[in-house]
């Protein structure tokens, strides 16, 4: 397969915010205090980490195989808000979450422009997954926000 210098250069834009994603996961899974985000938050390095290989692999020329990968990927956690709130979580995991939250809806941008910009469809499904997966990251963590009382959505 042969890539565009658009291709290329999007799928290096890519790589770059999905390594960023996974040292923010990272770093915040260590920071947090809760044990609940502390899990979304090494869930979604794990998969952040399979984005990156994913990308790479392309970069190197291979189209994977959906097939393959929908096994590999451990589900992005589903957050269930608990019956009750038992503490109200720090500023600073309330700022991890907004961070990770604006972050999130850059990449997924992203993902769209670069998804409209190449020519292979397969390369287009292969993208538009890995999308869908960085709006579910979004998605648990507001979800998560507004059971904490950090998101209030008017």
């Amino acid at each position: 397969m042969n890539l565009t210098q658009k291709e290329r250069m999007l799928l290096q834009d890519q790589k770059s915010h999905e390594e960023l994603c996974i040292k923010k996961y990272t770093t915040y899974a260590q920071q947090a205090k809760d044990p609940q985000l502390k899990q979304i938050f090494m869930n979604h390095a794990q998969i952040e980490q399979q984005h990156l290989n994913t990308i790479n692999q392309i970069l190197n020329g291979q189209v994977p195989n959906m097939n393959q990968q929908q096994g590999q990927t451990p589900p992005s956690p589903s957050f269930t808000p608990p019956a009750t709130q038992a503490g109200i979580p720090s500023q600073s995991e309330a700022d991890m979450c907004k961070d990770i939250l604006a972050t999130e809806k850059y990449v997924s941008g992203t993902y769209d422009t670069t998804i409209f910009e190449f020519r292979d469809h397969n390369i287009r499904q292969v993208l538009n997954h890995i999308q869908k997966e960085e709006q579910e990251h979004g998605e648990a963590i507001f979800k998560y926000m507004e059971s904490k009382g950090m998101y209030q959505v008017q």
